[in-house]
């Protein structure tokens, strides 16, 4: 069975991970009540997350182009092997926009962004009380969209693990 590098296997779990944490976190903290030091602490520890997660799909990105995936079982149908890639580049894509859009968006509400309370990230653009709400909503529903074709990669994962059984899943196993 052809399978996906280590270095591949390991930034995909890793980021996967990132995610998760940073989506629970920013619905956690979106819920608290004013604007408390839980809360700031929370919206930190949400950026920082975000920003790793843009620098490592950086690199997978630059190792996916490096580094060819594994081919697609024989048999498994054009259509399928198209959603597949379709899928995998709009992932990409929203792992790229989503941190972004954050990035603009606390931007644009006059908050910088210190990475690890350490590094501040260069400020792009001048506080913009009319694009802030833009940029907010642009931030929600870009996640939105991440957690359906999260919610379609794992469903399509577990249909080739225990429907097909192709040895797909297996290829980004650990």
């Amino acid at each position: 069975m052809d399978r996906y590098t280590k270095p591949a296997v390991l930034l995909h779990w890793l980021i996967a991970l990132l995610i998760i944490a940073a989506f629970g976190l920013g619905l956690t903290m979106v819920d608290i009540p004013g604007l408390t030091p839980t809360k700031l602490k929370y919206f930190s520890w949400h950026k920082w997350l975000g920003v790793t997660v843009l620098a490592l799909v950086c690199i997978r990105l630059l190792w996916r182009l490096t580094h060819q995936a594994p081919a697609y079982p024989r048999n498994m149908p054009q259509w399928q092997q198209s959603a597949a890639h379709g899928l995998h580049l709009g992932l990409y894509l929203l792992m790229f926009a989503i941190p972004v859009s954050g990035y603009f968006y606390s931007l644009a509400a006059g908050v910088p962004v210190v990475y690890l309370g350490v590094v501040p990230l260069p400020v792009l653009i001048a506080p913009n009380p009319e694009l802030k709400p833009l940029l907010k909503a642009t931030h929600y529903w870009l996640n939105m969209a991440l957690l359906a074709a999260f919610a379609l990669h794992v469903l399509a994962a577990l249909k080739h693990q225990f429907i097909d059984r192709d040895n797909i899943f297996k290829r980004m196993l650990p």
